[in-house]
């Protein structure tokens, strides 16, 4: 078998889970040649993902970033600003400050106003019969609740959803269009979250904008750069792994009727029904990392100053600690699914958030279009790096409107 997991038109019909099967069998530390670059280590077996993703110490996230691709010098250092290309002990200070803005209780503030936004979402499709389903629903909740968090004004949410696609689709030619698309998005959300930062400081408020801007990380107050670089992460993360979590969600809810049915017969099952989607959709394939010494994994011989990338994509299924992988079981326990990352530093700080969005948004729909089905081809991101569906097109029996209670 011919196994190149680097070429992002590997990912467009589907994920190349006959690639990581294979490569767990029988090279689960597995070398890959890029194109345009030193090539790269592949992690794809359950135990050495989270092996290499808990020890910063061996394998860093700030040396060479988390992203695949290698960067140039200036271009490395303004990515190494932002919490996710950070190692301990300097991410573990920047995390105790984002970390006050996504408390189990603030997150459970954010729950009525969420199940009256996602009342309103499905308000706005069910007459029709029809819909994109990652445009008009996946994609709507996750953007009002981290408008809402961040201090963003609902009528701007287009302007974050446009920004996110471009900024991680810059391989998809949807969203690309040209290679300066992606700068030039950043560019444009920069200079919006000075606005915001602007206004919360004539006018602070308790929200993680004006928490960012009042906090401080060793006697010092975070940068413009280095708000920016918070702002861009919580505005990307906060919004784009939650849709593609939800849309996979749904369309395996479709393609399994037996399943769904019995979330509809049980609603109890719908946090575990959470889990299995989180697993069987892996939003987030893969993260890079560079070893900081020579050192070992998996019996492979690792040098310092190699990349190395844990495929989240292939642990999630993989069958030594999944069993029967490939089915489709809500009720599935244990589910130790390492789609937040595996523990660590970096373990997603959403996680509570992106759960709880995620469980309002299925109840809804299951409770009011119990059968909703696929309507057409589904459209796939060309991405090595998030497992994202682009276009689910849905129909279903149409149904009346229940609130007209919230303005938009």
């Amino acid at each position: 078998m011919k196994i190149d997991l680097f070429d992002r038109g590997n990912y467009v019909e589907s994920v190349p889970f006959p690639m990581f099967d294979h490569l767990r069998a029988n090279q689960p530390v597995f070398w890959q040649d890029e194109p345009d670059g030193p090539g790269f280590w592949c992690f794809t077996s359950y135990a050495d993902v989270v092996e290499v993703n808990r020890d910063w110490e061996r394998f860093s996230s700030n040396k060479g970033g988390t992203m695949l691709i290698d960067m140039d010098d200036e271009a490395l250092a303004m990515q190494q600003q932002m919490m996710l290309n950070m190692d301990p002990p300097l991410h573990t200070r920047y995390r105790l400050l984002i970390n006050k803005g996504f408390t189990p209780r603030m997150v459970k503030q954010l729950e009525d106003s969420m199940r009256d936004r996602a009342t309103k979402i499905v308000d706005a499709i069910c007459e029709k019969g029809e819909c994109d389903f990652v445009t008009d629903v996946a994609a709507e909740l996750p953007l009002q609740v981290i408008a809402d968090v961040l201090g963003v004004p609902q009528e701007d949410r287009f302007k974050v959803f446009d920004w996110s696609n471009r900024l991680v689709g810059a391989d998809d030619p949807e969203y690309a269009m040209s290679q300066e698309n992606p700068i030039e998005a950043a560019m444009e959300l920069y200079a919006y979250a000075h606005g915001i930062a602007a206004e919360r400081r004539e006018n602070p408020q308790d929200d993680i904008v004006s928490i960012l801007l009042r906090a401080e990380v060793e006697g010092h107050q975070l940068t413009e750069l280095e708000f920016d670089m918070f702002f861009l992460l919580l505005t990307v993360a906060g919004n784009e792994t939650t849709r593609n979590a939800l849309a996979h969600g749904m369309l395996a809810l479709m393609e399994h009727p037996e399943q769904r049915q019995k979330l509809i017969d049980d609603p109890s099952l719908i946090d575990s029904a959470v889990e299995e989607i989180l697993r069987w959709g892996t939003p987030v394939m893969s993260f890079r990392r560079t070893a900081t010494q020579d050192t070992e994994v998996g019996g492979q011989a690792i040098k310092e100053g190699d990349k190395v990338v844990v495929w989240y994509i292939s642990a999630n299924r993989d069958e030594t600690v999944f069993e029967n992988p490939y089915a489709f079981d809500i009720t599935r326990t244990p589910n130790a699914h390492v789609s937040f990352g595996s523990g660590g530093p970096h373990f997603c700080l959403g996680a509570n958030l992106a759960r709880m969005e995620m469980r309002i948004m299925y109840e809804e729909i299951l409770r009011r279009l119990p059968d909703m089905q696929v309507a057409g081809p589904v459209e796939r991101l060309r991405s090595h790096f998030i497992n994202g569906i682009k276009h689910l097109p849905v129909s279903f029996t149409p149904k009346a409107q229940v609130s007209d209670r919230l303005a938009s």
